[in-house]
């Protein structure tokens, strides 16, 4: 059947957090995925599709949320699509070893009277914790269509499809829709304010009446805002008052505390007749991986082995493939100089383009690896565990242990970790957080760090580069601590963090999660890191009329003079030529420096080198600190124009800057400068936008710039000094 003839189908998945919605979305969709916002948020939305008989099916990822009852922005746009959009069918995804938790969010969906299928995901983990549920019969009572799946396994997706289609066509037996017995007041109440909504034939047309009616009394503030926009809002709201009173004074108790407690006894009721624990029931394999690694004395160094690990394997394993492309990329520029005339357009795209866009790219391996490790955490449950190891420790401190989780975030991106502090429930703690995320690593970060800690640490490069990811991780419990004791008085809320079970992770959910995050790294090559390499080269090969402070080109033309004379001498001295060479080399190395100096670029670094100069950082390192505001890639892409600028051989970048004159403490100092300083501007921008202050941005700015130059004047100083 061809693309124009398919049928269209929406599908929406729900379901709580941990419960396999995602993998259960990337087997369906596989990489035929988009990400974007929904509208007026900044939460990610995600979309898919497959084809699957003669439809062509289109899948939303709602975002993961335990309620419908709209507290959270996850909730509001997770309830409003259902409500507003209208997909054909919700399939809620159910983690069926923690069944109790994940009926009450189904049982929410049942009452909006929606065509229905739950997808009754880790069978196989319910049946190893011996737990035997009846899903046929708990099926009939629910009145929806249930669907065994192991989702990182692909087991049962097609039978899902299959099952989906039939709801949307209204073909399932299973299907039917129950109310769920409020008891006898509730359920007058619920009719006396229905009577009144159908007044308005728009109101209910638009929402099923006997759910919009249970809102009422439950409180919802978008439910009401709704209600007072209806021409009978004063009947409504009138009604609703008179019923919340009634309630009150006949059962003693609000009715939202009574309808919550109603739909838990009807899930109780239900899993007593469709569920029991086996007698080999026993201690999850979970429980006893947790007892190790999350046990108080062994959490934490375990939690620092598997981090060792990771950086140890991104800088090992990434090694051989950065060599590739690194040649790679020299291949590509040698062969666009040969085939192109000298001039302006050529120098850009060899010492610009190249050179700039090239000397970031190739710690893409680098990146991959990174992403991998972060994937598998988070797939394998270990990032909540690593979450639950830190809670301790900066609870011990002063500091929020659900914070951790935005600053985890951190090492991806400092963007999306600043917008999960949105979870967090007071002001103080959103802001303390926001603050201190910038000292958690991110990814953009991690080529500078390969880069420098490859040319001056070659050996221990590994344990260099760990060393400074926990010195951000130190900095930010230390700054967190002093804020939450000076700026930010005050106690942290209470949390409970839900540790889910662990998981064998698929291949194909690490390599969409890796593609994704890559997907970003790549985005910037094309767009941020190629247009700031061609700025940093026009700064930096203009202008053109430079007086230079002796005549290059003439003694150049000299030495070129002796070496032809000498060449055509048949018994040439071999070690004359040689000498003549160096000395060429070593002017037109000078003639380059000094014309880079006075170019635009040489006379902004040399206006900040006074600042920096007792870190030892040249201008050169200062213009490429200066340019890393826009993006910290930049960083490695204004140094593979300024350090690689002139030469006349195939080094690469690494190679220029150990004879660049730079030594060991400089660099560390300037990759400690590197973690610590201003972060990039989205991320300035993106603290801005969340705090809602200029001025709470202008001092992350500033606190972090000083924080900066501090650590890395005592890591110049302590090394000198160790060194010596």
């Amino acid at each position: 059947m061809s693309e124009e003839t398919k049928k269209k189908l929406t599908i929406a998945l729900a379901g709580n957090p941990n419960a396999g919605k995602t993998t259960i979305f990337n087997q369906l969709t596989g990489a035929r995925q988009k990400v974007g916002n929904w509208s007026g948020v900044t939460i990610e939305k995600k979309e898919g599709t497959l084809n699957f008989k003669d439809y062509e099916i289109t899948v939303v990822d709602l975002p993961g949320i335990y309620s419908l009852t709209a507290y959270s922005i996850e909730e509001v746009v997770a309830r409003n699509y259902i409500l507003e959009d209208h997909p054909d069918v919700v399939v809620d995804i159910l983690d069926a070893s923690n069944l109790e938790r994940n009926l009450y969010l189904a049982v929410q969906l049942i009452e909006l009277n929606i065509p229905l299928v739950f997808a009754m995901n880790m069978v196989d983990v319910a049946k190893a914790r011996g737990i035997i549920i009846d899903y046929d019969q708990l099926s009939k009572l629910l009145g929806v269509p249930i669907v065994q799946t192991v989702g990182t396994r692909g087991e049962g997706i097609e039978e899902l499809l299959e099952t989906v289609l039939d709801v949307a066509k209204g073909k399932h037996p299973t299907s039917r829709h129950i109310h769920i017995n409020y008891g006898k007041e509730i359920e007058e109440e619920i009719s006396n304010i229905k009577r009144v909504i159908e007044q308005d034939p728009d109101l209910q047309k638009s929402y099923y009446p006997r759910w919009f009616a249970l809102k009422l009394l439950e409180k919802d503030r978008l439910v009401e805002e709704r209600a007072r926009k209806s021409p009978v809002a004063n009947a409504i709201m009138a009604q609703v008052e008179k019923s919340r009173r009634r309630i009150q004074s006949i059962l003693g108790d609000d009715p939202e505390t009574i309808i919550a407690e109603a739909r838990y006894g009807f899930i109780s009721g239900a899993l007593k007749e469709t569920m029991r624990l086996s007698a080999a029931a026993k201690k999850t394999i979970s429980d006893k991986i947790d007892q190790v690694l999350t046990n108080r004395i062994l959490g934490f160094p375990v939690f620092l082995f598997f981090m060792y690990f990771l950086f140890q394997t991104t800088f090992t394993l990434g090694a051989y493939p950065v060599e590739w492309i690194e040649r790679g990329v020299e291949f590509l520029s040698q062969l666009v100089a040969s085939h192109m005339a000298p001039g302006i357009l050529r120098d850009m795209l060899t010492e610009g383009i190249i050179n700039g866009v090239g000397g970031v790219i190739v710690f893409l391996p680098n990146i991959l690896i990174l992403f991998l490790g972060i994937s598998l955490f988070e797939d394998t449950g270990y990032m909540a565990r690593a979450a639950f190891i830190m809670d301790r420790i900066m609870h011990s401190l002063g500091l929020h242990g659900k914070s951790f989780i935005p600053l985890l975030m951190g090492f991806g991106c400092n963007v999306p970790a600043i917008m999960a502090t949105r979870t967090l429930e007071s002001r103080r703690d959103r802001l303390l957080t926001i603050l201190i995320n910038p000292l958690m690593s991110c990814s953009a970060r991690l080529p500078v760090y390969v880069l420098i800690a490859g040319a001056f640490f070659p050996r221990r490069a590994g344990d260099v580069i760990f060393g400074i990811y926990i010195l951000g991780v130190v900095l930010a419990i230390v700054v967190g601590r002093v804020m939450s004791v000076t700026i930010f008085k005050g106690e942290s809320a209470p949390f409970v963090l839900e540790l889910p079970p662990y998981r064998l992770p698929t291949l194909k959910s690490v390599v969409l999660h890796m593609w994704e995050n890559t997907k970003v790294y790549l985005q910037k090559m094309g767009g941020v890191v190629l247009a700031f390499s061609i700025v940093i080269w026009f700064l930096g090969s203009f202008p053109k009329d430079i007086q230079f402070s002796q005549d290059y080109v003439a003694k150049i033309r000299i030495i070129q003079e002796k070496m032809a004379d000498l060449s055509t001498k048949k018994e040439a001295d071999a070690v004359e030529l040689e000498h003549l060479k160096e000395q060429l080399k070593s002017l037109k190395r000078a003639m380059e420096e000094e014309r880079l100096e006075k170019s635009y670029i040489g006379q902004i670094g040399k206006a900040i080198e006074p600042v920096l100069a007792p870190l030892g950082f040249d201008w050169k390192l200062g213009v490429s600190l200066v340019t890393g505001f826009v993006a910290k890639e930049v960083v490695v892409s204004t140094m593979g124009v300024l350090y690689q600028a002139g030469e006349d051989d195939t080094s690469s970048l690494q190679k220029a800057l150990k004879t660049s004159g730079i030594d060991k403490c400089t660099a560390l100092a300037f990759m400690v400068f590197v973690l610590i300083y201003v972060p990039c501007m989205v991320t300035v921008l993106t603290i801005w936008k969340e705090t809602g202050s200029f001025g709470w941005a202008s001092f992350a700015v500033g606190y972090l710039m000083i924080l900066a130059w501090v650590m890395a004047f005592v890591t110049k100083v302590t090394c000198s000094f160790i060194v010596c």
